[in-house]
């Protein structure tokens, strides 16, 4: 079954795209979480993170690779910025077309909250 991101790389969905190439496309996400907030999905359409394949190394690398390039365009780069990919509903992947989310633009805080540190009596 085609995901929404298959629907935008077939150009069947508008998106504001800000990269693409052979391997990978990147867009502005609708709901920013963030001042930058931009998806950058692999062009074959892989579920998860689980269902990678040797193949697929090169979009993945290349992934990487627009991000960084990505936040020095947008100027965050300097500041820091972070790449996330979630994996299945645990790790809050709400698309199942591997993604990953480029966020920035302001200061991010811890990426997960730390448990309590237990106090020794």
């Amino acid at each position: 079954m085609s995901s929404i991101f298959s629907k935008i790389i077939a150009r069947e969905i508008p998106a504001d795209i800000v990269y693409e190439d052979d391997l990978v496309l990147a867009f502005h996400d609708i709901a920013p979480s963030a001042p930058v907030h931009i998806l950058i999905i692999p062009k074959r359409e892989i579920a998860t993170a689980n269902d990678v394949e040797p193949d697929d190394e090169a979009a993945l690398g290349r992934m990487i690779s627009v991000g960084a390039q990505i936040a020095a365009e947008q100027g965050i780069a300097a500041d820091g910025y972070r790449l996330i990919i979630n994996c299945n509903e645990h790790g809050g992947q709400e698309v199942f077309h591997l993604h990953m989310h480029l966020v920035g633009g302001r200061s991010l805080g811890p990426m997960l909250t730390r448990p309590k540190k237990r106090r020794s009596t």
